[in-house]
C-alpha cells in the first residue's frame, strides 16, 4: 500500500497547486477508512497555503461529535490538528443532530460552495461508497440534494448522512482509493460493470481509481 498511498499524496498536491494557482482556494472532500487515514498522516508536512484549504466530508455517521467512529475526528487525529487550515473553512457534517436535520443543514451549507476540486472516495467490501450503499438511494439525479439522510444503512450506525452522486459529480478530480484484501470481490464486481454505487459517480472528466496491485490478479 506505500505505493498507492504516495501515488495519491502526489495527486492530492498537485490538484491543490492547481487549483490555488488558479483560484486561489482549494476545495478537498475527504473519505473515511484506513486507507485515506494513513494518506492524511502523510499530509502533515507537505508544504502548501494551509490557508487556501477548504475541507468538506463525503459522509458521516449520526453519533456524538467527538466519538472516534467519526469521520471528522479521525481526520482530525490523523491530520487536521496538525496543520493550520483556518477553523471557518472545516465544513464537518453534524451528525450529531440525526441523519434528517444534519442531511438538511449541510445540504445548506454546500449551497454556497461551487464545484469541488478533489474528491476521495474509498470503496466497501459490500460495494458501498460514501454512505451509498446498494440498494438504497443514492442520489444520482441533478436534482438530487446535495445530502442525504440515510436512515437504514446495513452497517452500524444505521443512521448517517451522506453526499449525493450527484453532489460528489460535481467536482473536477475525484479519486477513488482501494485498499485492502477484503475489498477482492467488490473490485471485480466494479470492473465487471455491476450497478454498484461507484458507477453512479460521474464527473466531466471521470474518475481515478487507485487500486492495491494484488487486488487485480486473477481478475
Amino acid at each position: 500500500m506505500p505505493e498507492l498511498q504516495n501515488v495519491a499524496l502526489d495527486m492530492i498536491l498537485a490538484s491543490a497547486a492547481t487549483a490555488i494557482q488558479q483560484r486561489g482556494q482549494f476545495h478537498l472532500v475527504l473519505a473515511g477508512g484506513d486507507t485515506p487515514r494513513a494518506i492524511y498522516k502523510q499530509l502533515r508536512a507537505a508544504h502548501t497555503d494551509w490557508s487556501a484549504w477548504y475541507i468538506y466530508f463525503g459522509d458521516e455517521r449520526c453519533v456524538p461529535p467527538t466519538d472516534p467512529r467519526r469521520n471528522s475526528v479521525m481526520a482530525d487525529e490523523a491530520w487536521l490538528d496538525y496543520v493550520e487550515i483556518p477553523a471557518d473553512q472545516l465544513y464537518t457534517i453534524p451528525g450529531e443532530l440525526g441523519a434528517d436535520l444534519a442531511a438538511c443543514e449541510y445540504a445548506q451549507t454546500l449551497n454556497a460552495v461551487g464545484m469541488f476540486d478533489l474528491t476521495l472516495l474509498g470503496l466497501g467490501e459490500d460495494g458501498h461508497t460514501a454512505s451509498l450503499f446498494p440498494g438504497r438511494e443514492w442520489g444520482i439525479e441533478s436534482d438530487s440534494p446535495d445530502a442525504l439522510a440515510v436512515l437504514d444503512a446495513p452497517k452500524p450506525p444505521a443512521q448517517r448522512v451522506s453526499l449525493s452522486a450527484a453532489r460528489l459529480s460535481r467536482s473536477r478530480q475525484v479519486i477513488f482509493l482501494v485498499s485492502g484484501e477484503s475489498k477482492r470481490d467488490a473490485v471485480a464486481r466494479w470492473r465487471a460493470g455491476e450497478n454498484i454505487p461507484p458507477r453512479a459517480i460521474a464527473p466531466e472528466k471521470g474518475v481515478d481509481v487507485l487500486i492495491e496491485s494484488v487486488l487485480l490478479k486473477d481478475l
